[in-house]
C-alpha cells in the first residue's frame, strides 16, 4: 500500500511511571484504526510488551525512564547515564519521524515531550512536512491553575504549543473543567483549542461481562466491587484502608454484602505487593498484580473504588459502572480537581484521601449499593464524544490531504 492511499499516524505517550498515558494513548488507537490507517505509538512504558496491539497499531518502544526529585530523571532499567538514555530517547523519535512520515503527530500531555526531547522532532516536521497536523492531546485537567501557569511560563510551554502546534485536544468537556480559563491560556491558543469531549472505551458485551463474573465466582444476585489503583506506584494507602475495612468486618462477624476483586497495578513496590496479596489471601479475595482486560472487568462490576485517574473515570462511565473515588492531592491536585467536578454531576462519590478510614468507606460503598438506579440515570446522561469528535477532525485532515473540499 503506497504512502498516497494510508494516513500515517505518529503517537507519543512520554510513560515515565504509571499506567496513565498509555492507557489513553491506546484507547485513542483503538478506535482510530483502519484498513487505511497506520497507527505507531512511541511509548516509554515499562508494560508495552504486555498489552495486546490490535491490527493497523504498533509501538517503538524508547528507554523507559522514572522521575527521582525536582525535574530529575533515570533510566528505569538499563543502567546507563541519564543524559545517553535521554539522547538514545530522542534519536529514535526524530529517526521515526523521518522513516514514518506521519499525516498526523499526537503528542499527549506534555507538549516538549519528556526533557524537551519531542522539540527537535516538532521542528524537522514543521521544516520538511508542510501538510502534516501536529496536535498537543491534553487530559481534562493537568493539575490546578496556579501550578500549571507557573511550570509553562517557566519552560516556556505557551511558545511552543503556540509556534509548533496546528490544534490542542482537550479531552474534556469546557463546562465540567475549563483549562483555557484556569491556565490563562492566550487567544492564539485557545483559537486553535478543541474540546473534544471525554474518551468513551470499548465497552464488552453483557454477555462477556456476564461470563467474567462467572469466570470470578461473582453470582448473579451478587454485586462486585473491584478496587484498583492504576498503576499502583502511589496505591497502598486505598489498597490498605480497603483491607482494613474488611478485616475489621471480619473481627465483628460481619459477612460483606458484596465480593471484591482487588488489582494492585504493577509498580506497587514489591515488599507493599506481598503485603496486600497475603492479606486479600487471608481474606479470601481476589487479588491480581495486573489485570490485561480492564474494560471487561469494570463493566463486570458494580462499584470501582479507585484514585480517580482519567482512564478509569473513563472506562467506568462508559460502562455505566459507579465510582467511589479516593483522589490524592500530591504531587498532583488533579485527581481531587477532577472528583470534586464529577461528583456536583451525581456521576460519582469521593472521600478525601486526608479523611480516608474503614468507617466511611464501608458507608459509602453501602450507600452507592442501595442508590444504584439515581447514579445509572446521571451516567445515562453524560455523553462521551471524545472519539467522534477526533475522527471528524481526521476525516478532515484526510481530505485536505487528498484535495478536498
Amino acid at each position: 500500500m503506497d504512502k498516497e492511499s494510508t494516513f500515517n499516524i505518529l503517537m507519543y505517550s512520554h510513560d515515565t511511571y504509571g499506567l496513565g498515558h498509555i492507557r489513553r494513548t491506546m484507547a485513542i488507537a483503538e478506535q482510530l484504526r483502519k484498513s487505511n490507517t497506520n497507527i505507531l505509538i512511541l511509548t516509554g512504558s515499562p508494560i508495552a510488551g504486555r498489552l495486546t496491539f490490535p491490527k493497523y497499531v504498533d509501538y517503538v518502544r524508547i528507554p523507559g525512564m522514572i522521575k527521582k526529585a525536582n525535574d530529575e530523571y533515570f533510566p528505569l532499567t538499563i543502567r546507563i547515564d541519564p543524559l545517553q538514555a535521554m539522547e538514545i530517547r530522542q534519536s529514535i523519535i526524530m529517526a521515526t519521524v523521518k522513516t514514518f512520515l506521519p499525516d498526523l503527530f499526537i503528542v499527549d500531555k506534555e507538549p516538549q515531550g519528556l526533557k524537551k526531547e519531542v522539540l527537535p522532532a516538532l521542528e524537522w516536521i514543521k521544516t520538511n512536512l508542510e501538510n502534516t497536523k501536529t496536535i498537543l492531546g491534553l487530559r481534562d485537567i493537568m493539575d490546578d491553575g496556579d501550578t500549571v501557569k507557573a511550570d509553562w511560563t517557566k519552560k516556556n510551554i505557551y511558545k511552543t504549543i503556540e509556534g509548533l502546534y496546528s490544534e490542542v485536544w482537550v479531552y474534556g468537556q469546557q463546562r465540567i473543567y475549563d483549562p483555557v480559563k484556569e491556565y490563562d491560556i492566550p487567544e492564539s491558543i485557545s483559537q486553535k483549542t478543541i474540546f473534544t469531549g471525554y474518551i468513551p472505551r470499548k465497552v464488552p458485551e453483557p454477555s462477556v461481562a456476564e461470563a467474567l463474573r462467572l469466570q470470578l465466582n461473582i453470582m448473579t444476585n451478587e454485586n462486585l466491587v473491584t478496587l484498583t489503583t492504576g498503576g499502583g506506584g502511589d496505591g497502598f494507602h486505598v489498597l490498605d484502608m480497603y483491607l482494613k475495612m474488611l478485616e475489621k468486618m471480619k473481627e465483628k462477624s460481619i459477612l460483606p454484602s458484596f465480593q471484591t476483586v482487588l488489582v494492585t497495578g504493577p509498580f506497587l513496590s514489591r515488599s507493599d505487593k506481598d503485603l496486600i496479596l497475603k492479606r486479600a489471601e487471608d481474606l479470601g479475595i481476589q487479588s491480581h498484580e495486573f489485570f490485561s482486560d480492564m474494560e471487561t472487568l469494570i463493566a463486570a462490576s458494580d462499584i470501582v473504588v479507585c484514585m480517580g485517574g482519567y482512564n478509569t473515570i473513563c472506562e467506568s462511565l462508559s460502562s455505566k459502572t459507579m465510582s467511589l473515588v479516593i483522589p490524592r492531592e500530591t504531587p498532583r491536585k488533579e485527581q481531587f480537581i477532577r472528583a470534586r467536578a464529577f461528583s456536583r454531576e451525581h456521576l460519582i462519590e469521593y472521600i478525601p484521601w486526608t479523611r480516608l478510614n474503614e468507617e466511611n468507606l464501608e458507608e459509602k460503598i453501602l450507600y452507592m449499593l442501595d442508590n444504584k438506579e439515581s447514579f445509572k440515570a446521571a451516567m445515562a446522561g453524560f455523553k462521551m464524544t471524545g472519539i467522534v469528535n477526533i475522527c471528524e477532525r481526521i476525516s478532515q485532515f484526510w481530505n485536505g490531504k487528498n484535495g478536498k473540499n
